[in-house]
């Protein structure tokens, strides 16, 4: 957690400026954009399922390739 603490006679837009560069510098930000649109993982049984569709559907591209219909 970042903290900073106001000097005195130092404005609030000054001491905002300063939290702010702390809180790039910390990483912060930059974490909780990685976390944002995290997925969770796949079961064995979809990954294996997708697979079998990607490679069903690259047989069938390379047909039509080779019949030159694409």
């Amino acid at each position: 957690m970042v903290e900073i603490k106001r000097h005195e006679n130092e404005s609030v837009l000054s001491a905002l400026r300063r939290f702010t560069k702390r809180v790039q510098q910390s990483g912060v930000l930059v974490e909780v954009r990685k976390r944002r649109f995290q997925e969770r993982q796949q079961s064995d049984y979809k990954k294996r399922k997708k697979a079998l569709v990607r490679i069903k559907r690259h047989e069938t591209m390379e047909k039509m390739r080779k019949l030159g219909k694409i």
